[in-house]
């Protein structure tokens, strides 16, 4: 593709060479390059991309995209220097797969917790209304029927265009995607069309990365305030910085909650381990799924396809027989009626949210024994948080292992320690083994108890020192409830 054509649309401060050349491919990994690829140089939190501008002009890089001029320069190459290299390789990326994004209905979701819920929720639901449909999730990317493995929340500008071009050929209409505040602060979603966007909450999560709260919010905040006129912009109401996500977008404003007043209004009726039974803008309906924070996934999904003009009552039908993502409440009931509940929850509001749903439905008499861990090299300070949530709204909890990836494992359990009260003391014990906590769990239930393993969901694997070992929650607990039954 012509290099002029590419930089359609890219802020360029100035330009050493000439624009009219061939370009065979896009990186911004400097192992990757080979003859006649456009090589964009970007500043990462651990390498900066400036550093192998030379080694990839002797592998073939025909034009570079950075911020900074190196010393030297090549006369057949052609240097493009703009403000931000990330936010260039978004809208490059999108006109050399040919804008694919404009060319179905693209609906982000954004949140700490549920945008895994709800973005599988409207793919699942749109799939049933029998159209074309794509989802870019942290469980898994689909387009329509097949799956395509998911190694991000969002997936880098060239990845992420490829996968959008792919459901386009594939003949998808629609296509629904987490928006991670990672992918917004770092321009993964710089020059796609979207058709519309949804908040779902903001928690405490990602201050390793974010460094501020407020960054954290503007991050989000960031990703509505880049939607264009004709999209719709859908937040909850119910959270204190719902609205804030709307201050500044050009998109079509609209709530949905349970408390407030909304666009958007649902009521718990019941909720228990069979189902909720909500009131949806007054309509009565039955789901399958459990917790109030799923009445809010399920009615953020609701007002989404309302809001891409499907049939209300045709929405409510086919939501009320799903079942949302894999191992978000995912759960299981032994012979001998102890309930095991496998969640994502990773963070101090989301294990609450679970922990909360559970009190709502246990009958009083029976114990909740709850297995926490949390993941290194990320946020330390939701550790103690999290292991004090645990604790306020468990009776029994076993600190352990989660993903310790380069971290010690032993060091993040001693963070999360410094979180249990000495009144929940008496209520805590520390396993490090994480397949040994959940053993323990099991063996200290009795009939009709509950256990709570938080973390890691639908993960299949647990990261220690760079190394992926198969690790399966729901597996380990299944394995162990049926040899007690």
């Amino acid at each position: 593709m012509n290099l002029q054509d590419l930089l359609y649309g890219v802020s360029i401060k100035s330009m050493v060479g000439v624009s009219q050349k061939d370009i065979a491919a896009l990186t911004f990994d400097s192992r990757t390059v080979n003859a006649g690829t456009l090589f964009f140089a970007i500043k990462g939190t651990a390498v900066d991309g400036h550093e192998f501008i030379n080694k990839t002009i002797a592998a073939g890089a025909s034009a570079v995209v950075c911020e900074t001029l190196p010393a030297s320069l090549n006369d057949e190459v052609t240097y493009i220097v703009v403000e931000d290299s990330s936010e260039a390789l978004g809208v490059v990326a999108c006109n050399f797969y040919g804008n694919p994004s404009a060319q179905l209905k693209l609906v982000g979701v954004t949140g700490t917790n549920g945008k895994t819920t709800i973005a599988t929720l409207l793919y699942q639901l749109f799939c049933k209304l029998n159209y074309g449909t794509g989802l870019i999730s942290t469980v898994q990317n689909q387009i329509n029927e097949t799956v395509v493995p998911a190694t991000h929340t969002t997936p880098n500008p060239i990845a992420l265009n490829q996968l959008l071009r792919d459901m386009v050929n594939e003949g998808c209409e629609y296509c629904f995607m987490e928006v991670s505040s990672h992918a917004v602060a770092q321009h993964r979603i710089a020059g796609l069309t979207f058709a519309g966007a949804v908040f779902s909450n903001i928690t405490h999560d990602h201050l390793d990365f974010h460094k501020t709260f407020d960054n954290y919010i503007k991050a989000k905040k960031g990703f509505f305030d880049m939607l264009p006129k004709s999209a719709f912009a859908l937040t909850n109401t119910d959270d204190k910085n719902g609205m804030v996500m709307l201050q500044n977008t050009k998109a079509y404003k609209k709530t949905y909650g349970l408390k407030q007043m909304a666009d958007f209004k649902a009521k718990v009726i019941e909720n228990r381990f069979s189902g909720l039974h909500l009131e949806v803008d007054q309509t009565e309906v039955y789901f399958k799924m459990v917790g109030s924070f799923n009445a809010y996934n399920l009615l953020a999904a609701y007002a989404t396809a309302v809001l891409l003009e499907q049939d209300k009552m045709k929405v409510l039908t086919t939501l009320s027989a799903l079942s949302g993502a894999e191992g978000r409440f995912d759960y299981i009931v032994s012979k001998t009626g102890i309930v095991g509940i496998v969640d994502y929850a990773h963070t101090p509001d989301a294990v609450q949210n679970v922990l909360s749903t559970i009190a709502d439905i246990r009958k009083g008499t029976e114990q909740v024994i709850t297995v926490i861990g949390c993941g290194g090299d990320r946020d330390k300070t939701k550790r103690p948080v999290m292991a004090q949530v645990a604790c306020d709204w468990s009776d029994k909890v076993i600190l352990t292992s989660d993903n310790p990836r380069t971290e010690d494992p032993q060091a993040i359990i001693k963070d999360m320690e410094a979180g249990v009260s000495p009144t929940n003391q008496r209520k805590a014990i520390s396993i490090l083994d994480r397949k040994e906590a959940i053993k323990t769990a099991c063996h200290l239930a009795k009939p009709g108890d509950i256990i709570l393993i938080a973390g890691k969901g639908h993960e299949k694997y647990q990261e220690v020192n760079g190394v992926r070992h198969h690790f399966d929650d729901k597996e380990i607990i299944n394995e162990q409830l049926n040899q007690i039954s």
